[in-house]
């Protein structure tokens, strides 16, 4: 139900053609363009442990029970104010959006630069995620 919600928003922002404030990217209706297609957005979560990547070679997921982490057929999509990736992993609806926004791991002192949702089958997991051109921050004196 929330992956349907969430990409139909998602779907809702990039065909609209009227300018809407309400939605991610606000009055911007041009789709996303904050990740470019040459990089990688790498992207963590903690309370259970995941992450993986997104780049060129595909998308790859791991968790606490699969460190080294697993491909996923993706299809790429870009709304208004963020991206996304869907497709199946071990047979379950699978999908990752990433949106702009300072995001903490919790564990950490760091600072993320893109907010990132997971849904997979029915776990809704919630992380950070960062680029080459937008990296994570450290507090002052640290890194």
């Amino acid at each position: 139900m929330i992956r349907q919600a969430a990409i139909a928003c998602l779907l809702l922002a990039a065909c609209t053609g009227e300018a809407d404030n309400r939605l991610p990217g606000g009055e911007d209706t041009r789709p996303y363009a904050g990740i470019a297609p040459a990089e990688t957005l790498r992207f963590i979560g903690t309370e259970p442990f995941w992450g993986g990547e997104v780049s060129r070679a595909g998308l790859r997921f791991s968790d606490i029970d699969d460190q080294q982490g697993r491909t996923v057929a993706a299809t790429f999509f870009r709304g208004r104010g963020g991206a996304s990736w869907s497709g199946e992993l071990d047979g379950a609806p699978f999908t990752l959006l990433a949106s702009e926004g300072e995001c903490s791991d919790g564990m950490s002192d760091r600072t993320y630069p893109y907010s990132v949702t997971v849904e997979r089958g029915e776990q809704l997991l919630s992380g950070c995620g960062w680029t080459e051109a937008r990296p994570f921050t450290e507090p002052e004196g640290e890194g």
